[in-house]
């Protein structure tokens, strides 16, 4: 930090396994990302290729190249391995993530219907490959799950091999967690973390108002995702306490 100032609230170190910021990189060039390394690289602790992005995206070895000599772990959105799964191309998934020397992976079901035990075996295989991360919810609004069943889906996902379970919200975040107009869906929140410990879970928090209740909520090291590159210093400045919204908030403390 460039200076001091007294009573703000303790950060976990880089590698985190709490208070993780996940990153959303939805097609930054290679001079977008180095400059993204240079502010907000130490900050990050993995970041997502977004969806199927991936696949059109030019200079993707470089790009990837770029992350890895930062330290920033890289996975290919939940989509990409939903579009290989819907078309029995598991096994060519698998070689994807070797080819590109990926460590870590996403598993959901947002787009296309998995039974769940076979959602789980699929956790379990590339459990013994990579790190996975898996996704809980569906990205369409009209599917809105009762409390019990995301426990239960998490329950599962992490007994499976799941390192994280993401709680759902797409990069809009209006779906899953929240309602349609971005408010987050509390009571289901409050339910969710009853049974299922809150250091297992990555809540997909793309707007500042979800991430200051959160932050609220859990405090500064709650893990979020789905940040926009051009918010990981705004997201720093909400977990410690020094920007309006959080101010009063660690005072307190």
């Amino acid at each position: 930090m460039n200076y001091t100032i007294n009573h703000l609230p303790e950060r976990t170190a880089k590698p985190r396994d709490k208070g993780i910021t996940m990153v959303m990189d939805k097609g930054l060039s290679l001079r977008q990302v180095e400059d993204f390394i240079e502010v907000g690289g130490a900050y990050t602790d993995i970041v997502k290729l977004g969806w199927a992005t991936s696949y059109v995206t030019p200079n993707l070895e470089q790009k990837l190249k770029l992350y890895r000599e930062a330290g920033i772990p890289v996975y290919f959105g939940g989509t990409l391995f939903e579009a290989f799964i819907v078309r029995n191309q598991f096994d060519d998934y698998r070689r994807l993530l070797d080819k590109y020397q990926l460590e870590h992976c996403e598993v959901s079901d947002g787009s296309i219907t998995i039974e769940h035990d076979v959602k789980c075996k699929y956790i379990s295989e590339l459990a013994k490959q990579v790190t996975v991360i898996s996704e809980v919810g569906s990205k369409d609004v009209q599917k809105i799950f009762a409390p019990y069943k995301w426990i239960k889906l998490m329950s599962a996902e992490i007994e499976a091999g799941s390192w994280k379970v993401i709680a759902e919200a797409r990069e809009s975040g209006n779906v899953g967690i929240y309602r349609d107009s971005g408010e987050v869906r509390q009571g289901l929140v409050d339910e969710i973390l009853t049974q299922i410990p809150e250091e297992t879970i990555i809540w997909e928090a793309p707007q500042k108002a979800q991430q200051v209740w959160f932050i609220k909520l859990i405090g500064a090291n709650v893990s979020l995702g789905n940040i926009a590159p051009t918010d990981i210093i705004p997201l720093e400045t909400l977990r410690l306490g020094i920007r309006s919204d959080t101010f009063d908030h660690f005072l307190e403390m």
